[in-house]
């Protein structure tokens, strides 16, 4: 039986796609963005559903119960189906996210195979960065992606991602022939992806593409900085200044300009 790892569950998401939305956030990614605001998505598989503390105590490991291990799909999408008068009324869904939602393929499909028996809109936030094959194996099963593109300037991206973006602009332009809905998202990290030049590239590749329904800018901020613990990684944090609304909303008509309808948000 495909049984997959997820490290949280949340409902009533109004940032994650449209209408009112449970977001599934699976475990698993291959980018290493210092900045990342889930860098749980990285932990291990968690097997059981306790930790042991420094002192020998044990205590619970999530918030919730699907996340203390292994579940089935049909674990998760029982829980996501609780809210579909939710979704009717507000044409919403559930959003698959991570982390990678990609690196557990199998356990994706299988969730998605059964959101479109009861159908439940899906959505899939991905990076991109996927074997092609694999990604187009679920182009025909979700109904929104949510594709992250974060620094156009291939060497850039390496050394501050740690992989290269050529797989992820390639993976696009076939999600884009293939007919697939895509909203495009832009975190905005001060002074990485949040400058003129790389506004531009990205203006410059997503103008041309087929079935891209909007640019959405993430402005950046320091909800998730309770999550680290490295001091170093805490200190190269620290130095980001988040961007103001007015700054942002600069950004925004810069891509408006060109044609592009834009959302400040997700």
């Amino acid at each position: 039986m495909t049984k997959g790892s997820i490290f949280d569950l949340k409902r009533f998401a109004i940032h994650d796609g449209p209408g009112i939305r449970t977001t599934v956030f699976m475990r698993g990614c291959p980018l290493d963005c210092w900045w990342c605001h889930n860098p749980e998505s990285r932990q291990p598989l968690i097997m059981d559903n306790t930790a042991t503390g420094n002192d020998g105590s044990t205590h619970r490991r999530s918030r919730t119960a699907l996340a203390d291990g292994l579940v089935a799909p049909e674990q998760v999408i029982e829980e996501v189906a609780r809210d579909i008068p939710y979704y009717d009324q507000s044409d919403g869904g559930v959003t698959f996210s991570g982390g990678e939602p990609l690196m557990q393929l199998d356990f994706l499909m299988k969730m998605l195979q059964l959101c479109r028996g009861r159908s439940i809109h899906t959505a899939v936030d991905t990076t991109g960065y996927a074997p092609s094959e694999e990604l187009g194996r679920i182009v025909d099963l979700v109904d929104l992606f949510l594709y992250d593109l974060k620094i156009m300037d291939d060497h850039a991206h390496e050394q501050e991602v740690g992989v290269s973006n050529r797989l992820i602009l390639d993976n696009l332009k076939m999600l884009t022939t293939r007919g697939a809905r895509v909203i495009i998202r832009v975190p905005l990290i001060p002074g990485i992806t949040d400058t003129n030049s790389n506004l531009d590239a990205i203006i410059e590749f997503v103008k041309p593409l087929p079935g891209i329904e909007e640019v959405s800018l993430l402005p950046y901020h320091r909800y998730f900085r309770h999550k680290v613990t490295d001091p170093e990684l805490a200190a190269k944090l620290a130095g980001l200044q988040p961007k103001t609304e007015a700054e942002v909303s600069a950004m925004s008509r810069r891509l408006e300009a060109h044609g592009l309808r834009v959302k400040i948000g997700g």
